[in-house]
Parts: structure tokens; C-alpha cells; sequence
């Protein structure tokens, strides 16, 4: 499509070599005993950029084995939060110091443009500057109300060995919104980062045992979700499961944990809303709702996928972000002024179009894009900037994530009308509303199910503020002083004081 903004290959090199990604158990790397691997080629520019060790249910067993005995027989669990906090800011300095090598590698496994895996990386070490300020404020609660002669303690203490399961979209800063806040709590965990995407996990590693982590206390087994993932949320000396990804594995992953009672805590996927007023600016709207799809290239569980533009001004909001998609550049990865990159594989472009096409065929309107792209100098997977018009709530694009750089447009009259429809769908992880009316703003952000609602503006992040979802976008919550309390037990101590205690017999 001649009338879009596309960026050819720019010809960039590629390293020399393939990265090596290795299991890191108990402080050691090593490759799979059976000496199976895995490649990863880029999906921009189809070259071989990475291998890793398959893993199986050898090296799962022996990374829970080695995190289990990090947590029982060190002093992590159980010593001064200052010490925990030293380690995590010291690996905060060094992801700063690797942050292009990080970069690059998280954009040739991913597909995603440098510039946006540069900005990543930086706000993934401020996630652990953050988690090293929380180390330190870890306290329980007392009770001196309950008669003269008794003492109530509220002990918080950490849960234990932790599985933390990652996704590819975000390799590093997902990692980042869990592995921190779990050591901060004084928990062990093993690392599952996905195949597609093992290599800046195992860079972590490198950089963890650089900035003194003792070993054990954070492990890495690469390899697919059966069996090591299966496993890691099975195994009887896990005792908690922290899992991004999508909703059905997150289903998946609740039975296999039920068998032990495990903690569990999802972020899981999302069909998230922008609702846009008569009275909202939509100049600035237009440009939130197009970062929004495209971030990424859409393949993000904040996606802005849907928006719910109020009848009068549909047609005129739909005129402005289609031009403004036009703008947006599409194209090699590797190009400093690049915005949205690669699909991450052709099967899931073939998804992301197989959506496109079905709703078409009920009689939804394609007003730009719908077409899968092919670059000069880039044999790999692109998809077009893609609008569809006149989407009604009963459509498989209104209702699932497709994953993809593609927008729905449903139009409303009223508020409840406008509430109805965010509402309509089966997740809840975030939405946002447009309007220049702040009581409009507050009544739609307190009758939206969702664990984040943005008002005049979309996808704003702090680690500070907590992030997960409801209904089937998860449970538990990410970031802020409560992903830290996810990783927390909570355990009462009642002391006599004195012979007091009046006999029973």
C-alpha cells in the first residue's frame, strides 16, 4: 500500500553468530543433558539470531530443587531487606550499563523497533530501582489492644520459591514487573522465559550474578511451556506461580496449581475499550488511539483494540486516525525512526488476518489496511496499519484479542449505553474514556470493569501504580507496594505476657 509509511531493510548487520541461551541452576550455566536446542531466527529478517537449551523435566526439577534449597538454607529469605535492595540496585546499574546489547537482541527476537526496546530496557531498571525501595519497607503490623497481658504480631514473610512464566512480547520488562518485586520480598525463583525469546532472560542471569545474587536464589530453564512450564506449576516445593500470557494457558495453569493450592497470580489478556465523548478533543484522542493499536504491533495485552466512539462524531474521529495511521512508519526493526515492527510469526499473522477477513464477511468495513506487508530487503512478517468500521459487539473482532495491529470501531449514544459495551466482553484488564467533563470521566471509570482506566489519556505506566485485571485478564496485581504483597504470606502471633492465662481444666 503506496499511500503508507514503510521502511525498507536498512541493510544493518546482523551478529556474526547466533547468542547461546544456557539453563542457570543453582549459580551454574549448563546446556540440557540430552543436549537439545531450540533456534530463534528473527521473524524481520528470517536469520538464525539465537539458540537455547531445550530444558525438561530434569532441569525444571533441579532448578526448584537448587531455588527451594536458596530459600531454606541462605539468609535471603531471612536477612536485612538492605542487603536484598544492594543486589537489586546494583543490577539496575548494570542493565543500564548493557542496555544497547539488551536492546538489540530483545529486537531481533522479538521484532519489535530498537528505539522502543532502548525505552523498554530503561524503564525495566527503573522497575528495579523501585522493587530495591520496597526491600527496605517490608514491616508487619502489632496489636497492644487486646487485654494487658496479650501481644498480637502480624508477620509478613515471603512465600517461598516462585515460578515466574514470561511472554514474548515484552521478554525483559514483564520479567522485570515480577522477578524484582519477588526477590524483594526475600522469595527464590525459577525463570521460564518463552522459547521464542530466551536470550535477554539469560543476559539477567548474566547480569544477577555479576551484581553478587548467591546462588540459587534465581534460576533460568529454557524450553516450551510442556513440560517445563507444566511442571513448574505442578511441582509440590513450588509455592507460588506468577504467569503472563494469555487466558486460556492462564486457565490451564490455575488446575494444574489446584493440585497443591498454590498461589497463583495472571495477567492475562485484554479487550480493552477507549470510549470517546462528543465533547473529548480528538485531535489528541486520535493520536492516544493510534498508539495505542499500533504499539508494539498490537501485540500487547493493553492494546487499545476497540474504541466506542459516540454516533455524531464517529465518522469524524475514524477520518482522523486513519490519516494519522498512514503517518505512523512500519517497517525495519532495526531503523532508528522505525514505530512498529515484525509480527512475531507468520502463524500468528495468519491469525491476526483470519480475524480481519471474518469481519469483513459479516459486514464490517475495512477503512484502511487488511493486507499483510512485504518490505524491500525484509522477508519477514509485517501486517498492515488496519481500521475496521462499522464492527458490531457480536463479532469475534469485538470480543477476542487478536493480537495484531488492528482497530475495531463501535459507535454508542449514551453513557450507559457506552458502559454496556466496554463491559460487554469477557476481560477486564484496562480501559479509557475521552471527554472534557470530569463527572463524565468519574462516572465511567467507576462503572468500567477493569483494573486500569485511563481518562484523556491511554497506556501512561508507573511503577508505583499497580497494574492487573478482572474477570479473565487475571488476578493478583503487578507493580506498586501490592505486586510486592503478592509475593508475601501474612502469619498472626499472639503472645502471652506473664503467667496470666487462666486454666481451662
Amino acid at each position: 500500500m503506496t499511500d503508507l509509511t514503510l521502511i525498507p531493510g536498512t541493510g544493518a548487520a546482523l551478529p556474526a553468530r547466533p547468542y547461546h541461551a544456557r539453563h542457570l541452576i543453582g549459580g551454574v550455566w549448563q546446556d540440557s543433558a540430552d543436549g537439545a536446542v531450540t533456534e530463534r531466527a528473527s521473524p524481520a529478517h528470517k536469520v538464525t539470531v539465537s539458540t537455547a537449551a531445550r530444558g525438561g523435566l530434569a532441569e525444571t526439577d533441579a532448578a526448584v530443587a537448587a531455588a527451594h534449597a536458596a530459600f531454606r538454607d541462605t539468609d535471603w529469605a531471612t536477612g536485612p531487606g538492605k542487603a536484598r535492595a544492594t543486589v537489586l540496585l546494583k543490577a539496575a546499574d548494570l542493565m543500564d550499563a548493557r542496555i544497547e546489547e539488551l536492546a538489540l537482541m530483545e529486537t531481533l527476537e522479538s521484532g519489535k523497533p530498537i528505539s522502543q526496546a532502548r525505552a523498554e530496557m530503561a524503564g525495566a531498571s527503573d522497575l528495579w530501582r523501585y522493587a530495591a525501595s520496597l526491600a527496605r519497607t517490608v514491616h508487619g503490623d502489632s496489636h497492644n489492644s487486646l487485654g494487658s497481658d496479650m501481644l498480637g504480631l502480624i508477620l509478613k514473610e515471603p512465600v517461598g520459591v516462585v515460578s515466574v512464566i514470561c511472554p514474548w512480547n515484552f521478554p525483559f520488562l514483564i520479567v522485570s514487573q515480577k522477578l524484582p518485586f519477588a526477590l524483594a520480598a526475600g522469595c527464590t525463583a525459577v525463570v521460564k522465559p518463552s522459547e521464542l525469546t530466551p536470550s535477554t532472560t539469560t543476559m539477567l542471569g548474566e547480569i544477577l550474578i555479576e551484581a553478587g545474587l548467591p546462588a540459587g536464589v534465581v534460576n533460568i530453564v529454557h524450553g516450551y511451556g510442556d513440560p517445563v512450564g507444566a511442571r513448574l506449576s505442578t511441582h509440590p516445593e513450588v509455592d507460588m506461580v506468577t504467569f503472563t500470557g494469555s487466558t486460556a494457558v492462564g486457565k490451564r495453569i490455575v488446575e494444574a496449581a489446584a493440585g497443591t493450592l498454590k498461589k497463583v497470580s495472571l495477567e492475562l489478556g485484554g479487550k480493552n475499550p477507549q470510549v470517546v465523548f462528543p465533547d473529548a478533543d480528538l485531535d489528541e484522542a486520535a493520536d492516544a488511539i493510534v498508539f495505542g493499536i499500533y504499539f508494539n504491533a498490537g501485540e500487547c495485552c493493553n492494546s487499545g483494540s476497540r474504541i466506542i466512539v459516540h454516533a455524531d462524531i464517529a465518522e469524524a474521529l475514524t477520518e482522523r486516525v486513519v490519516a494519522l495511521s498512514r503517518k505512523v512508519p512500519f517497517g525495519d526493526p532495526l531503523h532508528p525512526d522505525t514505530k512498529v515492527g515484525a509480527i512475531i510469526s507468520p502463524e500468528h499473522q495468519a491469525k491476526i488476518d483470519g480475524y480481519v477477513k471474518a469481519a469483513q464477511a459479516s459486514g464490517a468495513r475495512v477503512a484502511l489496511g487488511g493486507e499483510t506487508l512485504r518490505l524491500d530487503g525484509l522477508p519477514g512478517e509485517f501486517y498492515t496499519p488496519t481500521v475496521i468500521a462499522g464492527v458490531t459487539p457480536d463479532m469475534p473482532i469485538a470480543q477476542d484479542e487478536v493480537f495484531g495491529p488492528v482497530l475495531s470501531v463501535l459507535t454508542f449514544r449514551t453513557l450507559d449505553e457506552a458502559v454496556s459495551l466496554a463491559n460487554s466482553a469477557s476481560y477486564g484488564l484496562s480501559a479509557g474514556v475521552w471527554s472534557a467533563d470530569v463527572s463524565t470521566c468519574l462516572a465511567f471509570a467507576r462503572q468500567v470493569e477493569a483494573g486500569t482506566v485511563w481518562t484523556n489519556t491511554w497506556m501512561d505506566g508507573y511503577a508505583e501504580m499497580p497494574f492487573g485485571g478482572m474477570k479473565e485478564s487475571g488476578q493478583g496485581r503487578e507493580l506498586g507496594r501490592y505486586g510486592l504483597e503478592e509475593f508475601l504470606e501474612v502469619k498472626s502471633v499472639l503472645m502471652r505476657i506473664g503467667k496470666t492465662r487462666s486454666r481451662w481444666v
